[in-house]
């Protein structure tokens, strides 16, 4: 079997190593970096991020214009959590802190919008329900997941929604557009439900 580089990006926020740890498990040749000519010779990309969309967008600014090309060569991008946000257009987080108007990545067009009627962040376990047929997510449905978020992400199109979970309302918890996907839970955090989905994504970048 031929060995996938996965490339982490670096841009100063997100739980790098155990990310990195989760992906070894699942099989793939990692490497964290912020050097994107090496993310764009990767045979898959990953974006994650723990903290706020305004911050998360600030920090990854310098990046932007490059990682938005590599998405458009083809390479599959996987956004987790913050960085399944940044993958949208918006967020009501930058502008309920009085951050103005944050522009996302736009690479699921999107807004993210904060989690109503309910404690927040939601944090713990809870279930994924698979509303389409997916190779990033063959064998999830019914499987639990790991949260912790405040903003569930709303795509402009409902196609992009692979997976919704329950919370006060059913969110999307899994969204994917062409080669981008993103999961609004941490797979590193999922125990075997995470990995499989790792692998998944592993076994995706094999087939591109």
């Amino acid at each position: 079997m031929t060995t996938v580089k996965i490339a982490i990006i670096d841009y100063g926020l997100g739980n790098l190593r155990s990310v990195r740890k989760g992906f070894e498990r699942s099989g793939g040749d990692v490497l964290v970096t912020s050097n994107m000519d090496i993310v764009s010779h990767a045979d898959g990309v990953v974006l994650p991020g723990v903290g706020a969309f305004s911050e998360g967008m600030e920090n990854a600014e310098p990046l932007r214009k490059n990682i938005i090309e590599i998405s458009e060569s083809g390479i599959p991008m996987f956004g987790i959590c913050l960085g399944m946000q940044m993958l949208l257009t918006e967020s009501e987080e930058s502008e309920g802190v009085g951050q103005g108007d944050v522009q996302g990545l736009d690479l699921i067009p999107g807004k993210n919008v904060r989690i109503r009627n309910e404690k927040v962040p939601h944090m713990g376990w809870n279930e994924l329900k698979i509303v389409q047929e997916h190779p990033f997510v063959k064998g999830v449905d019914g499987l639990h997941a790991y949260f912790v978020h405040s903003y569930h992400a709303v795509p402009d199109d409902n196609s992009a929604v692979i997976s919704t979970t329950e919370y006060g309302v059913e969110f999307a918890s899994i969204i994917a557009r062409e080669n981008v996907f993103g999961t609004q839970f941490h797979p590193e955090k999922s125990g075997e439900t995470g990995l499989k989905i790792l692998r998944n994504f592993i076994e995706f970048c094999q087939s591109v």
